[in-house]
């Protein structure tokens, strides 16, 4: 089927692309630029679809941010990224206010103007305690509006009941190039470590026995927050 990706540049959606694109759909890849502090993924994105040898385009939705309070989110201000874990309260700030309504929208208009039939966005289970719109209820809602608003396209969310651990592995098993991959809030130059998607994902690979090729600042950080 023909099927667009919502692609951040990010593990989860990158072994989601993988596994597509191994099941033999036929899929595009889709990165949305929405004023993230984090723009770094956008590469990573870009070096994921290469990868897979997939078309991959960037849609500017950054106008919006700009027109969002700055302080609404860590992710678009200048306010600090928390580091922890996401089981932590603070990691709340990291909500960016309807980010994956406006991408799925964003991705619905390209993918039906295209004639795609599919599209395809990586949230997972990992993500219902912070993100309101990672979870099955709003992923339900959105697929029925898709479906009422564009007849000939549906949306698929293949991972929402997946851990973090369980993308890794099956990112293992397709053999993903997690090392292309981009995590971190902070967006420097290496991975931070302390930020919660760095902890999270030193996490995942320790859960599920996977070599983690991700170089970062603090290494030990996500072990002591963590235990593994």
């Amino acid at each position: 089927m023909r099927t667009t990706v919502l692609l951040s540049g990010g593990l989860d959606s990158a072994v989601l692309a993988a596994r597509l694109h191994h099941d033999g759909h036929l899929v595009s890849a889709l990165s949305c630029d929405y004023g993230q502090r984090h723009r770094r993924e956008l590469a990573a994105a870009a070096a994921v679809a290469a990868s897979l040898g997939v078309s991959h385009r960037v849609i500017n939705l950054s106008g919006v941010a700009a027109a969002m309070d700055p302080d609404s989110s860590a992710l678009l201000g200048s306010a600090a990224v928390p580091h922890g874990h996401y089981a932590d309260d603070n990691m709340a700030v990291t909500v960016v206010p309807g980010r994956n309504l406006l991408m799925l929208a964003a991705a619905a208009a390209v993918a039906s103007s295209r004639g795609d039939e599919v599209v395809a966005i990586a949230a997972h289970a990992g993500d219902h305690p912070v993100y309101p719109d990672c979870r099955t209820e709003f992923l339900d809602a959105a697929q029925a509006a898709v479906a009422l608003g564009t007849p000939t396209l549906d949306v698929v969310y293949p991972f929402a009941h997946f851990s973090k651990a369980d993308i890794v592995a099956e990112g293992a098993r397709l053999g993903v190039p997690f090392g292309l991959t981009w995590s971190c809030y902070e967006g420097g130059a290496v991975h931070c470590g302390r930020c919660g998607t760095c902890v999270e994902r030193a996490e995942a690979f320790a859960v599920a026995g996977v070599e983690d090729p991700t170089l970062y600042a603090d290494s030990a950080y996500a072990r002591e927050v963590t235990g593994r």
